[in-house]
C-alpha cells in the first residue's frame, strides 16, 4: 500500500510540474512468453510476420530474474505482449513460478493449444485470469479476422477448461470472452451473451480494435461508433476519439517486459522501439530510474501527441458488455 501511496504522489507531481518524479516501483507488469503466433491477424505485426525485432521464447532463468528484480512491489502479472502464450513450451511454468511470490497471474490466449490434458495443467498452475479470444460466432466471421484460425478449436478449449475447472474444484482461472468488435463481426454482438452463457462463461468483454491505417477509413472499422476508437470528422477522415492529455499513468504503475528482457514503456510498443533498458545488463530498479526512462515520462508530460506509440493510444479503452 506504502508503495502505491508514493507511486500516485509521485505521479500527481510529476502532472502538475511537468517533471518526471518517481517515488515507487511498479505494481503491475506485462511479460511477454514469446513473439511467435499461429494466426495471421491483419492488425497484428505478430500474425503478419512484421516485427523488425528478433522472434523467440522467454527463458526460464530470465524469467526467474525478473520475477526475483520486481517481486517486492509487483502483485499483477500479465503473460502477454505479442504472440501466443501457449506457443511457449514452457509457459505454465512461468506461472507456478510467479505464484511462488503469491502474484496473481492472467494471459490472453487464441485456445487453439489447450485440450483435455493442456487445460488441467492450466487449471492446476494456479493461473488466476484467462481470457480467450473469441472474434466471431460462426466460421464465415471469426476467420475473417482471425486468419487461418479455427473456431471449433475455440469452442473446445473453453468447453475443456470449464470441465477441468468443475473435476479439480477450481474457482481458478477466472475465464473471460473477449470480442474484438470488428465490421465483420459486430452484427453478432447481441448474441455474444448467450453464446458465452452456453459455454458456462459469465464474463463477456468488447475489446474495440486498434487499426494502423484509419485516418481514411478502414475495412474493419465497425459501422457502430460505439465500438470504435474511432470517429469521423465533418471531411469524411477520422481521428481517434479519445483525447490525448498530456498524461498517463502507466508510466508509473506498470512496465513491459520483452521475451529477451527488453524493458519498453508500455503495450502499445509492439516492435520495441523505445527500449529504455536490459535486465541483463542493468537491475529492473536501475532501468525504472535511469535517465532513458525518465525522459521519456517527461515527453509524455509535455508533448505526448509526439509521441508515435502514443498517437493510436486508446488508454485502455473498451466496451464492458
Amino acid at each position: 500500500m506504502w508503495n502505491l501511496i508514493l507511486l500516485r504522489s509521485s505521479y500527481q507531481f510529476s502532472r502538475i510540474f511537468k517533471k518526471s518524479f518517481v517515488w515507487g516501483r511498479p505494481y503491475a507488469l506485462s511479460i511477454e512468453p514469446t513473439t511467435a503466433c499461429n494466426l495471421g491477424c491483419p492488425e497484428c505485426p505478430s500474425g503478419l510476420k512484421q516485427f523488425t525485432r528478433p522472434t523467440g521464447k522467454l527463458d526460464l532463468d530470465l524469467h526467474r530474474k525478473m520475477l526475483e528484480q520486481t517481486h517486492g512491489t509487483v502483485f499483477y502479472i500479465n503473460y502477454y505482449f505479442q504472440g501466443e502464450p501457449f506457443l511457449h513450451p514452457k509457459f505454465l511454468d512461468l506461472i507456478k513460478d510467479a505464484k511462488k511470490y503469491k502474484i496473481y497471474t492472467s494471459t490472453s490466449t487464441n485456445a487453439h493449444f489447450i485440450d483435455k490434458r493442456k487445460a488441467e495443467e492450466i487449471v492446476r498452475s494456479g493461473l488466476d485470469r484467462l481470457i480467450i479470444s473469441v472474434d466471431g460466432l460462426s466460421q464465415e466471421t471469426y476467420v475473417q479476422y482471425r486468419v487461418n484460425g479455427k473456431l471449433e478449436k475455440v469452442i473446445s478449449g473453453i468447453k475443456e477448461i470449464v470441465t477441468a475447472k468443475q473435476d479439480l474444484n477450481s474457482k481458478t482461472p477466472h475465464l473471460i470472452i473477449q470480442f474484438l468488435a470488428v465490421r465483420p463481426n459486430e452484427r453478432e454482438i447481441p448474441k455474444l451473451h448467450a453464446f458465452a452463457s452456453e459455454l458456462g462463461v459469465q464474463d463477456v468483454r468488447i475489446k474495440t480494435a486498434q487499426l494502423y491505417d484509419y485516418k481514411h477509413g478502414n475495412p474493419l472499422m465497425p459501422d457502430n461508433e460505439q465500438y470504435a476508437r474511432y470517429k469521423k470528422r465533418p471531411d469524411g477522415t477520422y481521428k481517434l476519439k479519445y483525447k490525448l492529455g498530456n498524461h498517463c499513468w502507466r508510466m508509473w504503475s506498470s512496465s513491459v517486459l520483452t521475451w529477451d528482457g527488453a524493458v519498453v514503456p508500455c503495450c502499445f510498443d509492439k516492435d520495441a522501439k523505445h527500449i529504455l533498458g536490459k535486465i541483463d545488463v542493468a537491475s529492473f530498479n536501475e532501468v525504472w530510474q535511469s535517465k532513458a526512462y525518465q525522459e521519456f515520462r517527461k515527453g509524455v508530460l509535455t508533448h505526448r501527441n509526439q509521441i508515435d506509440i502514443c498517437t493510436n493510444c486508446s488508454e485502455g479503452a473498451k466496451v464492458w458488455a
